[in-house]
């Protein structure tokens, strides 16, 4: 059975299937994009840690303001992808290892928190969305709030499954 927190029009994570005591199919989408369509398998262990790490982030204000005030998010994504100092890297957003390697994604805090992404690779399952880039807005405290509520189910399942099934 699937377990959804959130809404994929804003951010969501859906917490599916069991792979093994320490393997699980979790989707995330934003914008109503699903983020893991190369991978979905999540390691419970590393996932459900840089999970929470994001949520304590978002939660302490530690995201940083928007860096180009005044420009759409579209033209902010593009001016921080072109970047090739250090400068970009502190917009890096959701760094979750492989479930979303096939995404460029940056966040920033501009009242809501802003999550803007690219599909990159060549072979995406969906054609039409490379090249563009899209925008997810959520209140700071419901993403805070999906993400610990997904990553305690995950933590709570893995505590309970017995590895020697």
């Amino acid at each position: 059975m699937t377990r959804r927190f959130g809404d994929r029009a804003t951010f969501a994570v859906e917490v599916g299937r069991v792979g093994s005591h320490q393997l699980r199919v979790v989707d995330l989408w934003a914008a109503g994009k699903r983020l893991t369509t190369e991978d979905n398998w999540a390691f419970l262990p590393f996932f459900i840690r840089v999970m929470r790490s994001s949520a304590a982030q978002v939660r302490r204000r530690d995201v940083k303001p928007c860096p180009f005030p005044g420009r759409a998010p579209e033209e902010i994504f593009r001016l921080l992808h072109a970047d090739e100092t250090e400068f970009r890297e502190q917009f890096w957003f959701m760094r979750w290892g492989e479930t979303v390697d096939n995404v460029s994604m940056y966040g920033y805090l501009d009242d809501d928190l802003v999550i803007v992404f690219e599909f990159w690779r060549d072979d995406h399952p969906f054609a039409e969305d490379l090249s563009k880039v899209f925008i997810a807005r959520i209140p700071p405290e419901e993403f805070v709030a999906t993400v610990e509520e997904a990553a305690h189910l995950l933590d709570a399942e893995l505590a309970n499954v017995d590895p020697r099934r």
